[in-house]
């Protein structure tokens, strides 16, 4: 164990990097306390979800101080290939590096050359972290930064040529906290961003090695005076050895692999140690008189007590090592699962629960009175007041816990979108309170051959419907959520109607009717090829007017065979009560202008100026038509701040102006709306619908407020493409709805 600790000591004898950026501090007559850790990152698989570009990819990894008043010694200190190569990593190529200037690891170059493409790294980099202060323990925590590097070749294709230099080109940064330096074990999805979505599969496993302090003098009031922090280095290391070794029981019983731990604790002395950490001389600004013999017998017990638990942490540290060789993957999938069970609890700083939480017979087809009670606000504003509300208290809230924060959201936690969700469910069963209905949450696929003894096989589809005058990647963030969710779905990005959104809704249907079967009859044909496919889910996600497009097709005779299989239905912001009641009217002016001078037909059907009947306009025919009904699972997705979707309508809920306006058309309105909702209420296939309205409010900055495009609505109706926040909120918060 001496020789071990030596090694640490001697690894981290580099430079000093001052916390500020600026020179080492200058001495002071004061103890300084200095921690030393190790933080092992297993990386294991590089997964390309949608690089754009063939080239040669590379993975940097550093770490940097975050805070004042310490300083940060760091350095790689081991690398190990903890897995022979598959065969996904016969693209990976050269070495590994290691800059001892940046103190930066660098994994081998590996080539990408299609979407979907699986490297396996499988390579371990141990960091050793020196950390030193005046405060004991220290209290800043590390920056772990994830840097992407590329390089193209356009020429060459597909024949790349090895690559001499890489550039970086996207950057995913995490925060490590004090309390986090003490003792993790977590995964960590690294993504980078929206330019670069890809997925690289790692875990962290965080240790405390060392604890000391060093004294510019030997004076026996300095000893006096530093006691209770010298205790609190002790407790420091208390608190480590028992997480790790807490961890590591917890770890080999969830993959159910024993763990030997008889050779543990040979030497332990709790009671000397807890005497230690409650040791206080000082009362007051007075010397107690009860003191210790002088300075040297309080040294002694400090010396001897840190030997048996830097002796014990060792131990454990090392048993983890080798518990990991044995069971590398397994652990990786324990921690990948408990991190997605904790995301939900982690999340909800940005998920508003409304107090709707109700059976669908109760909750939503309430009478015309009550519900203009309800609407008695504006609901727009009171929704928006709620949000702004709650944004004002998470920038007030102190975050400090011992999970690895991502900087994507954690480095301004009141810049991310606040989502407040009404829930209903319509299950006999079904009781209130507590969201029980997504814990038990029970087989939602339609079977079609249960007799078969061999392996089932469940084809997962999901189309994306992009919106007026849209492209078909519009809605790609969405997918690469909704991929990091479910790798295995197949995905269909629908290009029938790309150039082609400005006719009728009826011929936009059938084209996106067509293609939809088309793409499913191959699919299944395939899958049936491949193995006994017992289990078929058919998703749909709209994004504003293509949410019309995809209940216009579902009305289509071709259709029907596949209306059995539909699971879960994800609208983004869409017009499904058309433009009947819109208050936007610099909007309004735009939609006059394309029904009057362009003639665009699919307007005068979203405005109700198709016809002079209000009955025998389309989007009154289409409520009629059960496109809702056969869906187990619907989450309308609405934004407050959207003035080119009116809020009701993307909701299917009621509006003030539709009350006011009963003896007119409102009464046309209500009946549409009463269409829809009946058939959210009507007997599912499964034992339970989920129907959730989820109100997006983004953070728009004060200087965009003012501006043409937040005036009339289109920056937070675009934000919906721009941004995955809301996706990765929703749909990482209700996993179980998109699986």
């Amino acid at each position: 164990m001496g020789r071990r600790r030596n090694e640490v000591a001697e690894r981290c004898s580099i430079k000093t990097m001052n916390c500020s950026g600026g020179p080492a501090p200058a001495r002071v007559k004061k103890s300084t306390y200095e921690t030393i850790h190790e933080v092992a990152i297993y990386i294991h698989r590089f997964h390309n979800l949608d690089l754009f570009r063939q080239g040669w990819y590379q993975i940097r990894i550093s770490m940097t101080p975050d805070g004042n008043g310490c300083t940060l010694l760091t350095t790689p200190s081991r690398v190990i290939q903890y897995e022979a190569a598959e065969n996904g990593s016969r693209s990976a190529y050269g070495v590994w590096q290691i800059d001892d200037t940046e103190n930066s690891f660098a994994t081998q170059p590996f080539c990408i050359k299609y979407a979907r493409q699986d490297v396996y790294l499988s390579i371990m980099v141990s960091f050793i972290l020196s950390l030193s202060s005046f405060e004991a323990p220290p209290s800043s925590g590390v920056i772990l930064r994830f840097e992407l590097l590329s390089t193209f070749d356009a020429e060459n294709g597909s024949s790349l040529q090895f690559p001499t230099d890489l550039d970086p080109v996207a950057v995913h940064e995490f925060r490590i906290p004090s309390k986090a330096l003490l003792g993790l074990h977590t995964y960590c999805p690294v993504q980078f961003d929206s330019f670069y979505p890809v997925l690289v599969d790692t875990s962290i496993h965080i240790t405390m090695l060392e604890a000391s302090s060093k004294r510019s003098s030997k004076a026996l009031d300095l000893v006096i005076s530093e006691g209770h922090k010298h205790a609190m280095l002790i407790k420091a290391l208390m608190v480590t050895r028992d997480i790790l070794l807490g961890d590591l029981r917890k770890i080999s019983k969830e993959i159910d692999q024993a763990l030997d731990l008889t050779e543990f604790f040979p030497d332990l002395d709790d009671k000397q140690l807890s005497s230690l950490v409650q040791f206080n001389p000082v009362h007051g600004n007075k010397v107690s008189q009860v003191l210790p013999e002088p300075e040297d017998t309080f040294e002694v017990d400090l010396s001897s007590s840190l030997q048996l638990l830097r002796d014990q942490i060792f131990f454990l540290w090392n048993t983890f090592f080798a518990f990991h060789r044995a069971n590398g993957k397994k652990i990786l999938d324990s921690l990948h699962h408990t991190w997605g069970d904790n995301r939900r609890a982690e999340w909800s700083i940005w998920i508003v629960y409304s107090k709707v939480d109700r059976s669908f017979a109760n909750g939503l087809l309430e009478k015309a009175s009550s519900t203009l009670r309800k609407f008695l606000n504006d609901p727009v504003r009171t929704s928006s007041a709620r949000a702004g509300l709650h944004r004002q208290s998470i920038a007030q809230m102190k975050i400090n816990n011992r999970s690895l924060q991502d900087m994507h959201i954690y480095r301004d936690p009141s810049h991310i979108p606040i989502i407040t969700i009404d829930h209903f469910v319509n299950s006999p069963s079904h009781k209130t309170g507590g969201h029980s209905y997504l814990k038990n949450k029970p087989n939602t696929s339609t079977q079609m051959d249960s007799s078969s003894t061999e392996p089932s096989k469940i084809l997962k589809v999901v189309v994306f419907v992009h919106g007026f005058q849209g492209q078909s990647l519009d809605l790609r963030l969405v997918r690469n959520q909704w991929l990091l969710i479910d790798p295995k779905v197949e995905v269909l990005m629908s290009e029938a109607n790309e150039d082609k959104t400005e006719g009728d809704f009826r011929d936009m249907g059938l084209r996106l009717a067509e293609e939809v079967t088309s793409f499913m009859e191959k699919k299944i044909e395939r899958s049936s090829r491949s193995g006994n496919v017992t289990e078929v889910k058919l998703s749909f996600v709209g994004h504003s007017m293509g949410n019309i497009i995809i209940r216009a097709a579902l009305s289509e005779s071709i259709m029907e065979p596949y209306l059995r299989y539909l699971h879960t239905y994800l609208s983004v912001s869409g017009p499904h009560l058309g433009y009947m009641y819109s208050s936007n009217m610099l909007f309004n002016s735009g939609l006059w202008f394309l029904k009057k001078f362009k003639g665009t037909q699919c307007i005068r059907q979203l405005t109700f100026s198709d016809d002079p009947n209000l009955r025998k306009t389309f989007l009154y025919k289409l409520s009629k038509h059960k496109t809702l009904e056969n869906f187990k699972n619907v989450i309308l997705v609405s934004s407050p701040q959207d003035g080119y979707i009116p809020y009701h309508s993307a909701r299917i809920e009621a509006c003030p102006a539709a009350l006011l306006d009963y003896s007119k058309k409102g009464r046309v309105f209500w009946e549409m709306l009463n269409h829809c909702l009946c058939q959210l209420q009507a007997p599912c296939s499964s034992n339970q619908r989920i129907f959730m309205r989820c109100d997006v409010n983004f953070y728009i900055p004060s200087s965009n407020r003012n501006n043409f495009n937040s005036i009339i609505g289109r920056t937070a109706h675009v934000e919906f493409l721009e941004s995955d926040n809301f996706a990765m909120l929703v749909m990482g918060s209700f996993p179980e709805l998109f699986v």
